[in-house]
């Protein structure tokens, strides 16, 4: 389906990529699990945990802004990093307008997200 470009392997608790960081990379989970994370207000809110087969870290790559949440492992894992060459070859057989269409998607889905994550750490208040 995808050309994996390396493989890493990550440990229990260990970060995969911060929110806020640049997003020059897909990921595909391959083996184990991956908590995707907000910190709000110093509280951590858990908005997905990603299996085998999964794809992550799209947002940032398809609309170019930093990462909307931080990425880490859950148990050993193991992460295929898909070749940027390859996807970038892939993306831009696209036409450009549902290029825009998917970076728009991209960007309601950042947004929707933050709200929601706020809105979830509000019902505690």
């Amino acid at each position: 389906m995808f050309q994996i470009a390396s493989y890493e392997t990550f440990q229990d608790g260990q970060i995969i990529f911060e929110d806020g960081s640049n997003g020059d990379w897909i990921y595909v989970v391959e083996e184990g699990e991956v908590e995707i994370s907000k910190n709000v207000g110093g509280l951590k809110i858990v908005v997905e945990i990603l299996k085998e087969g999964d794809i992550f870290g799209e947002m940032a790559y398809i609309d170019k802004a930093p990462r909307s949440a931080r990425a880490t492992a859950k148990g050993t894992t193991v992460i295929g990093t898909i070749d940027r060459t390859f996807f970038d070859t892939e993306f831009n057989k696209i036409s450009a307008d549902f290029q825009k269409i998917l970076k728009t998607v991209a960007f309601r889905l950042r947004k929707s997200t933050q709200r929601s994550v706020e809105a979830g750490r509000g019902k505690g208040d």
